[in-house]
């Protein structure tokens, strides 16, 4: 029964007698099964990935009214792994003038950017790799990781096309990383933690009833980071031959591929996590840790359908726009949101529920509709200077 209510402490407990009783040393045990505790996640997450490519393409099918896989296997389910067969026997080959080392590291910076994210996330009350008291932080470190790979590639491919295009694709990434993290501060105001499994228990109340405007800042600014439409004009095919990665083949290529997939519905966890309770649903993580993965794995999967249904249904955004977009207006309403934020938390405090989450739900509502008013002006003005203003009142009429 133990292992039901605590696999993985059960599970270590089990291996610590084996492996002692083997007549080893019990700091090298411990070792040992944090060794393959990474590997087991690693490889769940590995297998994930490939039925993510799956998912993906069989909804993008659906948006454009095709079939998508359903030749290989039942249902296309075998063809992600012809895929990866043909990755692995393509050509290895590396550009001439290119500097080797970075240029093979750069795949591998790329996956292990999105792996190291889930040493934070917490499946279950019990499930957890590592429950960090700054685990914001954390995922602020790890993706700076992935913007390292995207240059690093670019830089390293001796390749104009890929330089530019790792250059646009940083430069929207660390743009968007701004109000992403004011943000990610709110959660942490609202439970009064960093950590990922703190802001999840103290979701009586999912924080998007709360903080709505703050939920949507988020996602809009996780797009972005992953590249995917509409800020996808780093890999703008008529300009840039697939951008930063145009000089990779094979599974260098299909690491790049891999890691964006995963790395979305990643980013649909953590949406779920900081903003719908993660794996809290009326109650069913005390029935059995196992339901509590499931809860925290159909929520990512909601998240990484948006991202998805966003991508196949917008079209891209030119890169002055998408800059100016955030640096205008999406970073000063993150700012703004998260004073306004701290402001009715604070003297919200200790009033009934309803009050409270009315009050700061209608906080938010303020703030969006200044924006939206204050966007509206400036438009008009921009209009004008270019129509006129006859032109654009008679618009307006």
């Amino acid at each position: 029964m133990n292992f039901w209510n605590d696999p993985l402490k059960t599970a270590a407990d089990w291996l610590m007698g084996v492996f002692t009783g083997w007549g080893m040393n019990e700091v090298a045990a411990q070792v040992l099964i944090a060794f393959l505790g990474v590997l087991l996640l690693i490889t769940l997450l590995m297998v994930l990935d490939i039925f993510l490519v799956w998912i993906e393409r069989k909804v993008v099918a659906r948006f454009q009214d095709r079939l998508g896989p359903n030749r290989v296997g039942p249902f296309g389910l075998i063809q992600p792994f012809a895929d990866i067969v043909k990755l692995l026997i393509k050509e290895d080959f590396t550009p001439g003038g290119a500097d080797k080392v970075v240029y093979n590291i750069a795949p591998m910076l790329s996956m292990m950017s999105v792996l190291i994210l889930w040493a934070i996330v917490p499946l279950a009350p019990v499930i957890l790799s590592v429950d960090l008291n700054v685990g914001l932080l954390y995922l602020i470190a790890a993706g700076a990781i992935g913007t390292l790979s995207i240059i690093m590639a670019g830089w390293a491919s001796n390749n104009k096309f890929a330089l530019i295009g790792a250059f646009r694709q940083v430069a929207v990434m660390v743009s968007f990383e701004v109000p992403m993290l004011a943000t990610l501060l709110i959660p942490t105001i609202l439970s009064g933690s960093m950590g990922l499994n703190g802001i999840v228990q103290a979701q009586n109340t999912w924080f998007v009833f709360i903080a709505p405007l703050a939920a949507l800042i988020f996602l809009i600014a996780a797009i972005a980071e992953l590249g995917r439409a509409p800020f996808d004009l780093s890999e703008g095919e008529s300009e840039l031959v697939s951008g930063y990665n145009i000089e990779y083949a094979g599974m260098k290529f299909g690491m790049f591929y891999a890691g964006e997939l995963l790395h979305a519905f990643t980013f649909g966890g953590f949406w779920a996590i900081l903003f719908f309770g993660g794996y809290r649903f009326f109650g069913l993580e005390q029935v059995s840790p196992f339901l509590a993965v499931a809860v925290m794995v159909f929520k990512a999967m909601i998240g990484y359908w948006i991202i998805m249904w966003i991508k196949y249904t917008m079209m891209r955004i030119r890169i002055d726009h998408m800059l100016a977009f955030n640096w205008k207006f999406l970073t000063p309403v993150a700012f703004v949101l998260l004073m306004v934020v701290a402001l009715a938390n604070a003297l919200l405090a200790g009033t009934p529920t309803w009050l409270y989450v009315s009050g700061m739900f209608l906080s938010n509502v303020l703030v969006a509709w200044a924006a939206m008013e204050v966007a509206r002006t400036v438009s008009r003005r921009e209009r004008e200077k270019v129509e006129g203003p006859k032109a654009v009142a008679e618009a307006h009429h």
